[in-house]
């Protein structure tokens, strides 16, 4: 079975050795996600709920290009900077993706300068 790398339309190609979404039969896997513009790059929010959303809509973007729809999602990780964004990534989370909601690991990191969130996801497809 094959692997197929998956870069949304209008989206840059990352510079890392990495690719945004991998899908291998009915598993796609989105790559973690920041609140970049797909086609700028450029950092699109300030706080935790703006930058939440843009990450979201950035893997969903990913998930779809790959065939998949927010129902497919199995397991989301959630990478924040700070333990009191908590409730504010939570309910940005919560405006974007469907119930019953994806199993979801929340982790404190550091990410560069700017980015309060990154997000990864799992998916299982129906075909």
């Amino acid at each position: 079975m094959s692997r197929t790398a998956i870069l949304p339309e209008g989206s840059k190609a990352p510079v890392l050795p990495l690719s945004m979404g991998l899908r291998k039969g009915n598993i796609l896997q989105v790559a973690g996600q920041v609140a970049f513009h797909p086609a700028t790059g450029e950092v699109l929010g300030t706080t935790v709920a703006e930058q939440t959303r843009q990450t979201l809509r950035n893997v969903l973007s990913i998930l779809q290009a790959g065939g998949g729809t927010p129902d497919d999602l199995v397991m989301v990780r959630v990478y924040l900077t700070d333990t009191a964004h908590f409730a504010e990534m939570n309910a940005a989370y919560a405006e974007l993706i469907p119930e019953p909601f994806p199993a979801r690991t929340t982790v404190y990191v550091g990410l560069p300068a700017g980015l309060l969130v990154e997000i990864d996801a799992m998916a299982v497809l129906d075909s």
